[in-house]
């Protein structure tokens, strides 16, 4: 073999490992730690993660020779279990790696316990969880002990066999989280037999339930040297397990949480069993049994005489044998046994002094070898690891099918080949054999595995692969005439299968190539799809409308893609196919624009139609005009000529009357050229249209001439729209007027009757008088008494009520007269302690500081002052200043200059009759002074400034004022080094 291709590689590790303590016994191994367990009853731990050592004699205090029977290290390195046997029977320890003193297991005293499961998924460096303990007797213990305790939390009986007493030799453990909880799994082996238990909840609620119900387990009889039970670990779950048993090497994946149920009840979580007979490691005739085994992910490591033979799990196959170079004092007994660290990946064989090491090496670089050896290609392929390993796996399979003649399956695993078989190669096989469906299959697959970079490459097999689709369609309808007819043929098929290629290749596939080829071949349906497909509307426009598909055709030219124009060019030939789902179409289509359509609608309009089929082109423009809301003049007249056309002028009129400019700001109210309709409804007769669109351009005196011809109502309701212009209103009246009692042909009492009849019609507008020059000379007066003298009547009361009109007016002007007078009388009285509301000083006070300068004269020794209804009371000079101050800029500038006017001119009282009041004289003559007094007054006294605006406005002002910004800083307390302070302590 090979040795740089080697798997398996052995070193010795330690030579002397046991230190003069005896000979090694027994050892396990975990995260890089080592235990031994020696002849002499001492347990040596090796460390190797931290490069320490340390030895604890368990044989302290214990008569005769001790030594020790089994060692056993949890996968984290840091709790030990180890069991010593002597003439004092046996004992079991627990240490932790951070004690120097082991704990005896009292309650165990006299068992021997052969096996333990450790819980991996829960287990800690501080605790140990739930532990399980097998023992010589055929029982199952649980234990748990805590490192800070310092001993065991406790120690439980769970199990005992009773059917066959046997030793316990090996035992595993896993969990799973299920809904319920935690579900156990534990499996263990004796010398004949591996049971399984599972259960949820607990370890004691599991082995308690196998009170009611039976124990499953595999029976394989047959002595072996030592009975041992293995599980794989991988990411810190189990994976497969191996049994070396005395028939064998019972071996399983395991699937924790497989809900298929055995016979027995039990859930049953071992998958793919298998057997590996003891026949197959040696050549010779005679069996050799292997004494001790380790389990790796790919292979078993057979301990047998002082080699490891190392087997692969799947083929069954002897791929290496190890040899230890041992020192001769221990060849005598040879290699004790196999153990494994699954934390660290590795494996280990102890003789009586030395450690050897077995470290594995890509175990899994031939698996694929392996399995496809075997024809298990998924698992062949999944173990891969590189493009040429698959490429022989499915070379292998295409072989296979090609010689089995399952040329299509042979296509689809050659198409995955990409190194070591050329396109050419491959092609060239389905060529010479005539398979066109293969190769068509082959391409199709070929498609799927090339990058998106080859485009050149693609577009070829691609347009290969169509024509291999036409050749097969002509093929399929050559030999079955019926195929075309029938929807399950295989004809249908493939046509559907060639769609659905058209499809996902649109975009590889040269257009015009592929063009060509569909029209040489004669397919036009797929033409026209293909067409679709590469948004070559047009084409598939115009071929739906040749085979008078006009709704297909409609269905293109709504989506998305299509260009609007083309809804425009096509129109006129959709219009008169299928008038109806065209019109449809265009109202579902938004951004059409009508006017584009106007000649697709004048083609339609110009052709006769049944008088009582929907004109489907008025559907249209209605649409157009009072659902979208179309304002185009065009669309307008178009639809107004429509209606003028029909025998009935209802929806003429309704249009002419309806206010297309509604809710819009200064927008008109039609959008149809009146002078158009005009000439349009003349021709077409359609007077009372006329007399609407004469009324509406504000022809009022043609439109009540047009409508006297009509109908007289029609005339009167024309005549009525005039409101805003009286005269023009009287004299379209007049005309009607006229009309009426020149067309009146009966007697001459019941004419006159008649018009007077139609006087009250016209609500006044119209008198007797206006209408007599319209009766002949020789109607006689006595047939109009009545109507004159009620005209008369009207007049008198017109007289009364302007009379009454002026004597309120001449009322009103006396009253007014009284209240000027009144007002000259006004008073207020004020209290001789009343005071300013500015100054606080007192209003009556005399004072040389109060002589007024500005204008104002003093009355005697009194300062000038005004008093408001309100009751305050100001000095003239205060109320100045305090106005203004808070009042704004501009009219504090006008006061203070109305103010120097008034002291330039000089202040003399305004001249007063005898009482005191202003007489009219002086109303009309005031001078200079008094005016600039009065404008004053206004500015600052108009209001009381505490009841007023002024004291509201007031109220939004800032406390301080920006230009005080200056000195409110000032006052700012600003800190200082407190360090340079003194403290004064001052008496109390």
């Amino acid at each position: 073999m090979d040795l740089g291709r080697q798997v398996f590689m052995v070193d010795l590790l330690e030579r002397y490992a046991a230190k003069g303590r005896g000979v090694i016994t027994c050892m396990a191994a975990g995260n890089d730690v080592i235990v031994l367990g020696t002849s002499k009853g001492w347990v040596i731990r090796h460390d190797f993660g931290v490069g320490d050592s340390s030895e604890i004699d368990l044989s302290v205090g214990r008569p005769g020779e001790q030594s020790i029977h089994r060692v056993f290290v949890d996968p984290g390195g840091s709790h030990c279990l180890a069991v010593i046997v002597g003439s004092g029977g046996a004992d079991t320890f627990y240490t932790h790696a951070k004690w120097t003193k082991p704990r005896v297991l009292s309650k165990l005293k006299g068992l021997v316990v052969n096996a333990v499961a450790w819980n991996r998924q829960q287990i800690t460096e501080a605790s140990t969880k739930e532990v399980i303990l097998g023992t010589d007797n055929g029982q199952l213990h649980e234990i748990s002990v805590d490192e800070k305790d310092k001993k065991e939390k406790y120690i439980k009986f769970l199990f005992e066999l009773t059917e066959l007493p046997e030793d316990f030799m090996g035992l595993q453990m896993e969990t799973a989280s299920v809904l319920t909880g935690n579900r156990y799994y534990v499996m263990a082996v004796t010398p004949t037999r591996l049971y399984s238990f599972t259960g949820t909840g607990s370890l004691e609620a599991l082995f308690a339930s196998y009170l009611d119900r039976a124990v499953h387990f595999m029976e394989l009889p047959g002595e072996v040297p030592n009975s041992e039970l293995h599980f794989f670990i991988k990411q810190r779950r189990a994976i497969h397990f191996a049994w070396l048993s005395g028939a064998g090497i019972y071996n399983g994946g395991l699937n924790f949480g497989s809900q298929n149920s055995s016979p027995n009840g039990d859930e049953n979580f071992v998958e793919n069993k298998a057997l590996l007979d003891y026949s197959k490691l040696s050549e010779s005739a005679e069996v050799v049994k292997p004494s001790s085994m380790a389990v790796s992910e790919f292979h078993f490591l057979l301990l047998i005489g002082n080699r490891v033979k190392v087997v692969n799990r799947i083929s069954e196959q002897i791929i290496e044998e190890l040899q230890f170079d041992q020192a001769s004092e221990s060849v005598s007994r040879g290699i004790i046994g196999l153990c494994s660290d699954a934390t660290a990946g590795l494996f280990y064989a102890y003789d009586q002094n030395s450690i050897f090491q077995v470290s594995v090496n890509d175990e899994g670089r031939d698996m694929w070898k392996v399995y496809l050896d075997m024809k298990e290609y998924a698992a062949a392929l999944a173990n891969c690891r590189d493009a040429l390993q698959r490429d022989q796996v499915y070379l292998v399979q295409a072989e296979a099918a090609f010689a089995s003649k399952d040329y299509l399956r042979a296509a689809s695993f050659f198409a995955k080949i990409n190194y070591i078989l050329s396109f050419e190669e491959i092609t060239l096989k389905f060529i010479s054999i005539s398979e066109q469906d293969a190769l068509r299959t082959f391409l199709l697959r070929k498609l799927d595995s090339l990058a998106k970079d080859d485009k050149c490459q693609i577009t070829m097999i691609s347009t290969w692969a169509t024509e291999l689709y036409l050749d097969k369609i002509n093929r399929l309808l050559l030999e079955d005439d019926t195929a075309v007819d029938n929807r399950s043929s295989e004809y249908q098929s493939i046509i559907k299968e060639f769609r659905a290629f058209l499809g996902d290749c649109k975009d590889v596939l040269d257009e015009a190539t592929t063009m060509r080829l569909l029209e040489s071949y004669g397919r036009v349906e797929e033409l026209v799809y293909f067409a679709s497909l590469r948004e070559q509307y047009e084409i598939v426009v115009h071929y739906y409308i040749q085979q008078g598909e006009a709704k297909k055709a409609l269905e293109v030219l709504q989506k998305p893609a299509v260009p609007i124009d083309l809804q425009y060019k096509f129109a006129p030939d959709l219009i008169m196919l299928d008038a109806y789902e065209t019109v449809e179409s265009w109202m579902a289509t938004n951004n059409l624009n009508p006017r584009k359509l106007i000649p697709a609608m004048m083609r339609y309009s110009s052709e006769p139609h049944a008088k009582n089929e929907t004109h489907e082109v008025i559907k249209y423009l209605e649409y157009c005009v009072h659902r979208l809301h179309n304002e185009d003049p065009g669309v307008h007249n178009l639809l107004l000529s429509l209606y003028a056309k029909q025998e009935d002028d209802s929806a003429l009129l309704r249009f002419l009357q309806c206010k297309f400019g509604k809710g819009q700001e200064n927008g008109p109210e039609f959008f149809y050229d009146p002078k158009y309709a005009l000439r349009l409804c003349l021709k077409e007769k359609r007077m009372r249209a006329c007399v609407h669109i004469y009324s509406m351009m504000s022809m009022h005196e043609e439109a009540v001439a047009l409508a006297l011809q009509v109908d007289p109502e029609l005339a009167m309701a024309e005549a009525d729209k005039v409101e805003d212009d009286e005269d023009l209103r009287k004299k379209l009246w007049l005309m009607v007027a006229k009309h009426v009692i020149e067309q009146e042909k009966g007697a001459k009492r019941e004419n006159i009757r008649k018009a007077i009849a139609f006087l009250k019609e016209t609500d006044g507008l119209l008198k007797i008088e206006d209408i007599l020059p319209f009766f002949p000379d020789f109607a006689l007066i006595d047939d109009f008494k009545e109507a004159i003298c009620s005209s008369l009547e009207d007049y008198n009361k017109q007289i009364e009520l302007l009379k009454e009109e002026m004597n309120d007016a001449t009322h009103g002007a006396d009253n007014i007269r009284n209240d000027i007078n009144a007002l000259a009388q006004r008073y207020a009285v004020i209290d001789r302690d009343e005071e300013c509301g500015v100054c606080r000083r007192k209003i009556l006070t005399v004072g040389r500081e109060y002589q007024m300068a500005r204008g104002y004269s003093s009355i005697g020794p009194l300062a000038p002052f005004y008093v408001f209804p309100c009751g305050h009371a100001f000095h003239s000079q205060c109320l100045i200043a305090h106005v203004t101050r808070c009042t704004n800029e501009a009219q504090a500038e006008s006061i203070l200059d109305l103010q120097k006017q008034l002291t330039l001119l000089g202040g003399g009282e305004a001249r007063k009759d005898s009482n005191g009041s202003v007489t009219e004289d002086s109303i009309t003559s005031m001078t200079p002074a008094d005016k600039l007094r009065s404008q004053l007054d206004d500015a600052i006294a108009s209001e009381c400034p505490f009841c007023g605006d002024l004291m509201i406005r007031e109220i939004s002002l800032p406390f301080i004022l920006p230009e005080e910004a200056q000195q409110v800083m000032s006052w700012e307390v600003k800190p200082h080094n407190l360090g340079n302070q003194r403290s004064l302590s001052l008496p109390v």
